[in-house]
């Protein structure tokens, strides 16, 4: 049976040279009539002369714009291939309705990552999504995902330029990928990169690029007549520095004022923070004592992240429905035919994330 559908796997129009110029040949319930070869539908056809080749029918301009918008986005580097949806169903295996599975860069470029680092309540979920990926998941991004990661890095990198807002999470995120591309071009041979390898070294070049605008961006002071953080009572600012789930931030806010830095070295604020993300059974494990002979939990803390995973704390996250198997931001929605979908809704960590696409 002949496959009738505007795709490229079609068997195409056929052409009959004609004296007014060249017809499009519908095979289907058309036949050639004598030497003249003449269409019995005119209203199908399309005639070609010599001073007007580039007419076509109407669904034809259709489909040629298509395919040109579709060309444009993949050959330009600098632009991400947006869909309609955002949202995606990961399904692992083949079955009678759906055939091959979701990959983590299909995933990766349908959910539109480009937009959610405008959000401040993603931005750190996806920066920490996009350092995981450049750990351990490179090497599975296709080519389209591999312009879709960089051109979201190179947004990111723009954004902080800018703004001067978390410089030291893009600084690790380009420290871990420069180091795995190192890795990954000196095994070339071994073919683990997918593409080009000057494309690879280009985007290397890059990344240093990066690093080093990072490394000399300088903080502009500024004037303020108002209302300062040193101007809140000390209870305030402790307040505050109790509500950092993040151990140099703290440090951090300790070097503007030498009231913050005394706040900054306070025992009971380091000590909540370990309870925060390690259980009491770890803390056993990696006793660190000061000289006096007390805990000293701020070492503590650091000794314990080198051994376990911190607690996350994002913004918002991406959610995953176990009733349609749909993974999307909760903001953007997907279309649920559960009775009740806030019950199956899951937040996903990055590792969850990519977990989902492990097989």
């Amino acid at each position: 049976m002949p496959f009738l559908g505007q795709d490229w796997r079609s068997p195409g129009w056929r052409w009959v040279k004609t004296e007014d110029g060249w017809k499009r040949f519908e095979p289907f319930g058309h036949a050639l009539q004598g030497g003249n070869s003449q269409l019995n539908d005119i209203s199908h056809t399309v005639i070609l002369t010599g001073g007007d080749d580039e007419m076509y029918a109407s669904e034809d301009c259709e489909f040629a714009a298509k395919k040109r918008k579709k060309d444009h986005c993949r050959n330009n580097t600098d632009s991400q291939c947006f869909y309609r949806e955002n949202w995606i169903y990961v399904h692992k295996e083949s079955t009678r309705e759906r055939h091959g599975y979701c990959t983590l860069g299909e995933a990766f470029n349908r959910l539109d990552f480009s937009s959610a680092i405008q959000d401040i309540r993603r931005f750190n979920y996806v920066v920490k999504l996009l350092q995981l990926i450049a750990k351990s998941q490179l090497t599975s991004l296709s080519g389209a995902a591999q312009k879709n990661y960089f051109n979201i890095l190179d947004k990111i990198v723009r954004k902080v330029m800018e703004d001067h807002h978390n410089p030291r999470l893009i600084k690790d995120l380009l420290q871990d990928l420069s180091s795995t591309l190192c890795i990954l071009i000196g095994g070339v041979g071994k073919s683990v990169l997918v593409g080009n390898i000057n494309i690879w070294m280009c985007r290397l070049e890059t990344i240093h690029l990066w690093q080093q605008q990072l490394k000399n961006l300088q903080m502009n002071k500024q004037v303020n007549n108002g209302l300062t953080l040193s101007d809140l009572p000390l209870h305030m600012l402790s307040n505050i520095l109790h509500r950092f789930s993040d151990g140099w931030d703290i440090i951090t806010l300790g070097q503007v004022t030498p009231t913050l830095y005394m706040l900054s070295e306070d025992r009971q604020l380091w000590k909540k923070l370990c309870q925060y993300h390690f259980a009491e059974k770890q803390f056993c494990r990696h006793l660190i004592l000061s000289e006096k002979g007390h805990i000293d939990w701020k070492l503590m803390y650091f000794a314990l992240q080198k051994y376990y995973p911190k607690k996350e704390q994002y913004g918002d996250t991406l959610h995953f429905c176990r009733h349609c198997s749909i993974l999307f931001w909760k903001d953007s929605g997907h279309p649920c035919t559960a009775s009740d979908p806030n019950t199956c809704l899951t937040p996903v960590s990055p590792q969850h994330f990519i977990d989902l696409f492990k097989f």
